[in-house]
């Protein structure tokens, strides 16, 4: 007798939909209340507060649309068996238009062109929504409706080049990868991870973005003055043209070994008061390179990504897996996309375990004597940021 995979999916589906929402009900309902803490009292204005609160209350109630409407289509997608009906239809296509549908990486790259073709049509309506009717009612949006569409089609277009030899090779390393699979799959993975942190900000970063060194003056002065007293390997540091698109502001950090980079958003530098203000958002960032949690991080997710190939391994060649989702072949994308569903309540609960540490990891970078601020004041510093950065510049 087949087990009814494709009814626990559901389930589980329905079951972290309800708890989800339960959470942001929660949420809301914090969201409502008009207090200020005390101690923010003398950093945050009460206009500004509420101006950062009436931001989080409309982001929060778009997300109880969009989340309820996502939950109806993935089920409807899934209980109607829509997913074989478009793999069927996508060979059907690979044929018509004179290619060999037999061949898989053919056949898999069709399927995902209409999957990503119906993504983008189902998403563009929440995201045009969030833009330019959310974002630039609190004054956030800086973007024009054209610059919108051209970062869509780039977008879609680096899709186009970067996941056709990405697939190819997950279905080759599938296809031949033995009693050793999970090993291979890891591999590729952690290869092509290395490969992305180093190209994104060197050529794909530089087609949405204008990168300029920040100027000679205090604030580097200070900047570089607290990555030598963590001995944090800067080697540049970069402005980024933020304002272009969002009032939002942001720093952060990459690069291997003895050879980082700190990007500042514009928007940063001209939302700050003083410099302090600044250099305490990005002392928080380093903190965390300094107590290596950036590193734990990573490893703990090359980890679990090797235990879900490990997972994969062992139900690929479940026929009555493949039969529930309405599937009569046994594809190699088909069987990643099932597997991932399949372990639903695993994720949610890993991803529980994984913010657990993460708040740790707050908590601990603030604490941390290795940063050369009072805690008091990096705490306040920051915590005015995060309120400011959800008010309009």
């Amino acid at each position: 007798m087949a087990l009814p995979y494709l009814e626990a999916v559901l389930c589980f589906m329905t079951l972290n939909y309800i708890f989800e929402t339960y959470l942001n009900i929660r949420q809301h309902r914090a969201l409502k209340l008009p207090t200020l803490p005390k101690s923010l009292a003398k950093v945050i204005s009460h206009e500004k507060f509420e101006q950062a609160r009436a931001y989080s209350l409309d982001k929060s109630n778009f997300n109880f649309v969009r989340e309820a409407i996502t939950i109806v289509c993935d089920i409807v997608i899934l209980y109607y068996k829509v997913l074989p009906w478009f793999w069927k239809k996508s060979g059907v296509l690979v044929t018509n238009v004179g290619l060999n549908a037999e061949n898989e990486i053919i056949h898999t790259l069709a399927f995902l062109a209409g999957v990503m073709v119906w993504s983008q049509i189902t998403d563009l309506p929440f995201s045009l929504y969030s833009t330019f009717v959310i974002e630039a009612r609190h004054g956030f949006n800086k973007q024009t409706f054209w610059l919108f569409i051209w970062d869509m089609i780039k977008g879609i277009l680096l899709s186009v080049v970067l996941a056709p030899p990405i697939v190819a090779a997950i279905i080759v390393i599938v296809q031949n990868g033995g009693p050793y699979l999970a090993i291979y799959l890891w591999g590729f993975m952690f290869a092509l991870a290395l490969l992305m942190m180093t190209i994104y900000p060197i050529m794909i970063a530089p087609l949405f973005n204008k990168f300029t060194p920040l100027p000679e003056g205090s604030l580097r002065e200070k900047i570089e003055k607290l990555a030598d007293s963590l001995k944090f390997p800067l080697k540049k540091l970069f402005v980024v043209d933020g304002s272009t698109r969002s009032s939002h502001s942001n720093a952060y950090m990459y690069g291997f070994f003895k050879n980082k980079r700190i990007v500042l958003y514009d928007t940063l530098i001209q939302q700050c008061s003083n410099d302090n203000e600044i250099v305490s958002v990005l002392a928080h960032e380093l903190g965390h390179w300094k107590l290596n949690h950036t590193a734990y991080s990573f490893v703990a997710v090359q980890l679990l990504t090797f235990m879900q190939f490990g997972g994969y391994t062992l139900v690929r060649n479940s026929k009555d897996l493949f039969e529930s989702f309405g599937f009569e072949d046994q594809p190699v994308i088909i069987g990643l996309i099932i597997f991932m569903h399949t372990i639903i309540p695993i994720q949610h609960l890993l991803s529980f375990c994984l913010n657990l540490v993460s708040r740790a990891f707050e908590f601990q970078v603030l604490s941390s004597i290795h940063l050369k601020f009072s805690v008091v004041t990096a705490f306040k510093h920051l915590v005015a940021y995060l309120i400011l950065s959800q008010c309009p510049g």
